[in-house]
């Protein structure tokens, strides 16, 4: 059976991917789930759609955030966590908890993928985070304080 993932699913593919499933594992598994439909021809051509508006829209995030790039160079955010009296963090913070910083403080939109972080951070103090768009750099710096 062909089936449109409508999430990523590990050892199947990735999300908007056609796949050809087993009868069984879609109706038993992906369709009840909700991490797939059926990939009939109105799917595939909606599908085809979506995927173009989404291209669209990532290139006109990426021309914004290249004009916005010298505007978030030298910003500061703070993020505040629980730590221990070593000062590791018990919860690490991820890409996407300083994406919802940046907004929360600069009101700058900033694509998860854009930032360049090795791992999370699990300690407090500065960091310097990188940002890179087609091949421009910059970069901002992240405050991490115990609560």
């Amino acid at each position: 059976m062909k089936v449109i993932l409508t999430k990523d699913v590990p050892k199947v593919g990735k999300r908007h991917d056609i796949k050809e499933v087993n009868d069984g594992y879609a109706a038993n598994f992906l369709l009840p789930r909700q991490l797939a439909i059926p990939a009939t021809a109105q799917a595939i051509s909606d599908l085809e759609k979506r995927k173009k508006e989404i291209v669209v829209e990532r290139e006109i995030q990426e021309e914004l955030l290249m004009k916005n790039l010298e505007e978030i160079k030298g910003k500061v955010i703070t993020i505040k966590g629980k730590a221990n009296e070593k000062g590791n963090l018990f919860s690490a913070i991820h890409k996407k908890e300083i994406v919802d910083a940046m907004k929360l403080e600069h009101r700058a939109e900033i694509n998860e993928e854009f930032i360049v972080l090795e791992k999370p951070i699990k300690e407090i103090g500065e960091f310097e985070i990188p940002i890179q768009i087609k091949g421009k750099k910059s970069s901002f710096k992240l405050k991490v304080e115990e609560i």
